[in-house]
C-alpha cells in the first residue's frame, strides 16, 4: 500500500497528519444541502443540488480556528488537501475519533477529493477548523 503524501497538495501539517496508518484528511468547509438537487435516468435532466456553507464560529475570541457545530443529520464536507497526481486513484476512510463520536462518511475510491457526505447522529458532533476527519489509506498510480 502507498499512501505517499507526494500524491496529495494542501497538507495543512505533514507530521501530525502522518503519524498514522496512511495520510489523514483534514476538513476545510462544511456544507449544507439547501435545496434538492435532481437525478433521472438518461441525464439530460441532473441538476446539482443548491449548497450553502455551515456556519462556524470561534469558541473564544483568541482562538486562531472555528468550529462547526452540527445536528444530526446529513452535510457535505470540503477538504484542504487535493489529489495532485492525475494518474493516482485513493481511497479514504473516516477516522475512528469520528467514528467513535457517531459521525461518518461511506469508504470511497477516488480520482478527485470532492465533497464527501458526512452522516452524523445522535445528539450531533463539534468539529474544528482543519480537524482530521477522513484516512488514505489506499494509492494506485
Amino acid at each position: 500500500m502507498d499512501t505517499d503524501t507526494e500524491v496529495l497538495d494542501g497538507i495543512v501539517h505533514e507530521p501530525t497528519q502522518t503519524e498514522g496508518r496512511g495520510v489523514d484528511l483534514t476538513v476545510a468547509e462544511v456544507y449544507e444541502v439547501t435545496a434538492p438537487g435532481h437525478v433521472d435516468f438518461g441525464g439530460g435532466e441532473l441538476e446539482a443540488a443548491d449548497l450553502s456553507p455551515h456556519d462556524s464560529a470561534r469558541r473564544h475570541a483568541d482562538d486562531d480556528y472555528e468550529w462547526w457545530t452540527l445536528d444530526a443529520g446529513q452535510y457535505l464536507l470540503e477538504y484542504n488537501e487535493s489529489i495532485a497526481v492525475e494518474e493516482a486513484t485513493i481511497t479514504i476512510q473516516t477516522r475512528d475519533e469520528l467514528l467513535a463520536r457517531g459521525a461518518s462518511h461511506p469508504t470511497l475510491r477516488l480520482t478527485s477529493l470532492d465533497r464527501v457526505p458526512l452522516s452524523v447522529g445522535g445528539a450531533g458532533l463539534k468539529l474544528k477548523e482543519n480537524a482530521r476527519v477522513s484516512t488514505v489509506v489506499d494509492v494506485d498510480r
